[in-house]
């Protein structure tokens, strides 16, 4: 692919690299009594942001973007580190009831987990490396979790940029909520 054909998408690519590297820092020194523990309110507790997070970019490179399987249901079936995937997206299903119960349950091995968050960004990275820029524009049906027609662009700015700066913040208040200092830096 020549340079010209996918600099929006390269460009995209470089702030996903930087967000993933700021939600692994920010989880590094999480243990499985923080990423579990929980916290006031409707706060997600630790692993359940994290899980929610790499689940979400897994399901949403794989399923909506390419029309395939996650690396949760193919390669990394079994072996995500874990106790149960999260709820996925269903007109006909009470999603909210159902993720406010799977964050209070999931638990994670957290060396088993983060192995499969690199594998996911990796094919995230591997995906974003071949896709020109014509395809930002392609649409896609969101109305199942209520966003209506969207396009890749979208998703990818909103949805995976956008959502793992989130999340990172989220975890490292948290953190902080623990009493632990937050970013790592």
């Amino acid at each position: 692919m020549a340079n010209g054909e996918n600099r929006v998408a390269t460009h995209i690519r470089g702030q996903l690299r930087s967000a993933h590297w700021l939600l692994e820092e920010t989880v590094s020194d999480v243990t499985e009594e923080m990423a579990h523990g929980a916290l006031p309110g409707k706060a997600l507790p630790i692993g359940a942001a994290y899980a929610h997070y790499v689940t979400g970019e897994d399901w949403m490179v794989h399923v909506l973007f390419q029309g395939g399987t996650p690396l949760f249901a193919g390669k990394w079936a079994g072996r995500t580190g874990l106790s149960e995937l999260p709820p996925g997206p269903d007109p006909d299903r009470d999603w909210t009831a159902e993720f406010e119960g799977w964050i209070r349950r999931v638990r994670l091995d957290l060396p088993a987990f983060r192995a499969y968050a690199r594998a996911v960004y990796e094919a995230t990275d591997a995906y974003l490396a071949s896709l020109p820029d014509t395809a930002l524009s392609r649409p896609l049906d969101l109305s199942a979790m209520g966003m209506g027609t969207q396009n890749v662009g979208f998703v990818l700015d909103t949805a995976l940029v956008g959502h793992a700066y989130c999340h990172c913040g989220e975890i490292s208040a948290a953190k902080g909520l623990q009493g632990k200092k937050g970013y790592p830096f």
